[in-house]
């Protein structure tokens, strides 16, 4: 649980962790080589440390040499039968289904786990395996096989980021060439693909929404270093507007925000890039900018580069805090937008359209609330909003914060943000001490 008092300013430097979607793929990556994979700013939240729990349980070793780098290496996997649990805690579970039947040729995975924002299909994922030669039977589990992946001409029915992962680390080690259309261009996949290549893959139109992929008889080991996550980056930025406050983003990546930027610059928010840094100043006053002839303007998610879906709930939030009306339209997921009762609760004027747009009209004067987290991005947005508001909040459920925001309360005190955790930090069923 988090105790927060709001209506304080932030004000200091911070930086990102490393990009926890990059990071997912890529320890499930390492299953395609049997040598040792060292991983360098790995973050070390909830969702990475049940992704390493998967991995100790298929028999990987795993060596820490600090809070944020670790040694992987896949000599031997002792099963091909993923732990239902531990799947069922995160959906990045089913990322270890490419990996896993390239290196063993077939493996048993529960449906996987993750955030409840509405219906999150799989059929990409196994669609695109089936293309590679893998037959998929769902009993409950799925169990896909594939003694030899072949190349594909591959056309995906979706720009599934996880799916475009999956299809890409199946076909590394298949033979002959692979063509991946309608494929995901976020960072992470261009992550994913930068860190196999340095292992030996052969990868091409890496940033594109068409991959080529020349298989490779094996993978060597290597080392990598993990990108800083612009979602995080996307977080702070807001956080800072809606309180107000001054803070530096250091090592932000300012090309990966481009978007970001123009889309928070609707709602107000001036940044200003310093070389690698991005600084929001202090003390803006947040005014929605109207479309053309004094429109209602809107803002929407979409595939890569277009505004990410994970920050729609941060834009939900600071919007209550700018003065105009604007439309947010969230349209991956119908149930993203759930949250936005407990903003109603604290103050905030704000119309649930239907489960995909919510129309918000401010500014609004905030004030604590009791409040619960549903989701990583969701929570992100609520605890913005407490330390927005006037008052105390009482915040529950904080652990789905922490699967996806590294230690986040104490990287925010750093801030002078007034946040207190009572009880530790629980990952993969296992008590972290606060």
């Amino acid at each position: 649980m988090f105790l927060v008092e709001g209506g304080h300013r932030l004000s200091g430097t911070i930086a990102p962790a490393g990009n926890k979607n990059a990071a997912l793929p890529i320890l499930a990556a390492t299953l395609l080589t049997d040598e040792p994979v060292t991983l360098r700013n790995l973050p070390r939240i909830g969702d990475v440390e049940v992704l390493l729990a998967l991995l100790a349980s298929l028999g990987v070793e795993i060596v820490e040499h600090g809070p944020r780098e670790v040694t992987v290496r896949a000599r031997d996997i002792t099963t091909t039968a993923l732990d239902p649990r531990l799947c069922r805690q995160i959906r990045a579970s089913i990322l270890l289904a490419g990996p896993m039947v390239s290196r063993c040729g077939r493996v048993q995975l529960a449906p996987p786990g993750g955030d409840s924002i509405g219906r999150r299909r799989v059929d990409t994922h196994f669609l695109a395996l089936q293309a590679l030669g893998a037959t998929v039977e769902v009993n409950g589990a799925f169990e896909v096989r594939a003694p030899e992946l072949r190349a594909a001409d591959l056309f995906l029915d979706e720009a599934s980021v996880t799916a475009t992962e999956n299809a890409v680390m199946a076909a590394v080690r298949a033979s002959g060439r692979t063509t991946i259309a309608n494929a995901a261009s976020e960072p992470h996949v261009q992550d994913l693909c930068h860190f196999l290549n340095g292992l030996g893959a052969r990868i091409g139109g890496v940033g594109t929404n068409t991959l080529t992929i020349d298989g490779v008889e094996r993978l060597h080991g290597g080392a990598y270093t993990i990108g800083p996550d612009h979602i995080e980056v996307g977080s702070f930025i807001g956080l800072a507007a809606a309180t107000r406050g001054e803070i530096t983003i250091r090592d932000a990546v300012p090309e990966h925000l481009k978007m970001i930027a123009l889309v928070f610059r609707r709602l107000g928010i001036a940044v200003e890039v310093r070389g690698r840094d991005i600084f929001v100043p202090g003390d803006q006053e947040l005014v929605v900018q109207d479309d053309l002839q004094g429109a209602i303007p809107k803002i929407d998610d979409g595939p890569w580069p277009a505004f990410p879906a994970d920050l729609t709930s941060i834009a939900v939030v600071v919007a209550t805090q700018a003065r105009g009306t604007v439309l947010i339209f969230e349209k991956m997921f119908e149930s993203r937008f759930f949250f936005v009762d407990k903003l109603v609760q604290m103050g905030a004027r704000i119309v649930l359209c239907d489960p995909h747009r919510v129309v918000v009209a401010g500014p609004s004067p905030l004030h604590g609330e009791t409040l619960s987290s549903p989701d990583i991005r969701a929570g992100m947005a609520l605890l913005t909003a407490a330390l927005a508001a006037r008052g105390t909040s009482e915040m529950h459920n904080v652990e789905q914060i922490d699967r996806g925001y590294e230690r986040l309360d104490e990287r925010l005190q750093a801030l002078g943000a007034r946040i207190e955790r009572v009880g530790g930090q629980v990952f993969a069923g296992i008590a972290v001490p606060g």
